[in-house]
């Protein structure tokens, strides 16, 4: 019985050890660092108030008239985005640059004559307004015939990513959707391979079932949530894997394309920032999904629910109320001052390792109180709590796996 114990002991401790070890990849650590994203989802859906577009629409319903990426990437940049993923295909199949390996796209269609490319205007345009770009096009392909057979059209996905990869510039995100694809067996690590050969540094998102092939994880939900202890090392299969989550949800509920009528789906300003305090602040990344009309632009209601959220995170944590504190300890404040909210943050670059934290504040009159006791922190872990007036706060880590490394130790009061 000893034995069994030292030995379960033994391999306790060499986990927690593989666990702390574990490293991201440079590109991960930047990554993690952008916390705000979109997913703009267009194409012939838009015009057939549709979610999931079985393949057989015909092109020339793509045509609008008054389509302007600029404005897309502004409403982003707006909402506190820093890359923008385009919706290359979707599961329809239609491809929204004139591919060489299928009539099924954008030349087809009267939109700029058949002599456009979306792809290239959504490119461009988040360069111009700084924000970095990737791209997501799916593995389910309902209009492609080769996708009865496996080989064929693994070597189709492959070229149409030869494609994306060679013609648009850097690409900060890959985006493998695992919907619809059960039954088909795919060879991703020729897709990997393909990618990585012109892309090393592109990071590849990638869903539960597509897992092993992921540099980022999917959160597990479209709700707009990260549970409360998320970890970035996982254990798939005995495996561990540094794979940071992230949170993909649409700004219209249960809305990934535009449908007329329906901005009563729209989300709150109170909802939103919910959102970012449940994604971001819980350490993963947060994707809002955008979808423009069959104009060819965000409508002006969400553009200026987008334009609120931004503004009003920014506006939250713009100034920190307390002077920053760069590791766990205590804060004595020059004179008293009101908070209601802590931001944490770990350096990374070392790998995640604090596994529970608590915060106390010392009110005015001298008494110690706990406002937040947590357990994982990870790229950033924001705590809300009422408002106190605090005259000194203490950061303490109660368990960790290696020497905790903390980079950020805030405190806000929200306006």
């Amino acid at each position: 019985m000893k034995t069994a114990v030292a030995i379960l002991a033994l391999a306790a401790a060499a986990l927690a050890q593989n666990f702390a070890d574990l490293r991201p990849s440079p590109q991960q650590v930047a990554w993690q660092d952008l916390e705000i994203g979109v997913l703009i989802h267009f194409g012939p859906n838009t015009f057939m108030d549709r979610e999931w577009g079985d393949g057989t629409a015909d092109p020339k319903v793509f045509d609008p008239k008054q389509l302007d990426a600029e404005q897309w990437a502004r409403a982003a940049k707006a909402a506190g985005a820093r890359y923008l993923i385009m919706v290359a295909k979707h599961h329809d199949g239609f491809c929204l640059w004139p591919s060489r390996h299928t009539a099924y796209s954008v030349k087809s269609s009267p939109w700029r004559g058949g002599k456009g490319d979306l792809v290239r205007e959504v490119e461009l345009a988040a360069r111009k307004h700084g924000l970095q770009f990737g791209v997501y096009l799916s593995p389910w392909d309902r209009h492609e015939p080769s996708y009865k057979d496996n080989q064929a059209y693994d070597r189709y996905y492959r070229n149409q990513m030869r494609e994306l990869v060679t013609r648009y510039g850097e690409l900060t995100e890959w985006w493998l959707d695992g919907a619809g694809s059960e039954g088909h067996v795919y060879d991703f690590d020729s897709y990997v391979d393909e990618l990585r050969t012109y892309q090393p540094n592109t990071l590849i998102f990638a869903d539960v079932g597509f897992l092993k092939y992921g540099d980022i994880r999917w959160v597990g939900n479209e709700s707009g949530y990260a549970s409360e202890t998320n970890w970035n090392v996982i254990d798939r299969r005995g495996y561990l894997r540094y794979r940071p989550a992230e949170a993909d949800t649409p700004l219209r509920k249960d809305h990934w394309f535009w449908h007329p009528g329906a901005e009563a789906r729209l989300k709150s300003l109170p909802e939103l920032i919910d959102t970012y305090h449940r994604t971001v602040g819980r350490g993963a990344q947060l994707v809002l999904g955008l979808a423009p009309d069959d104009r060819g632009l965000i409508p002006d209601v969400d553009v200026k629910r987008l334009e609120e959220f931004g503004a009003a995170i920014a506006k939250i944590y713009a100034k920190p109320a307390a002077p920053m504190l760069a590791g766990p300890g205590q804060i004595n404040l020059p004179r008293p001052v009101a908070i209601d909210r802590a931001v944490l943050s770990e350096r990374l670059e070392h790998g995640q390792r604090v596994a529970e934290y608590r915060i106390d504040v010392q009110a005015v009159n001298g008494q110690w109180t706990t406002v937040a006791r947590g357990t994982t922190i990870g790229h950033k872990k924001i705590d809300l709590f009422p408002r106190i007036t605090a005259t000194a706060v203490r950061l303490e880590i109660l368990r960790s796996f290696g020497d905790p490394q903390i980079r950020e130790f805030s405190l806000y009061d929200a306006p």
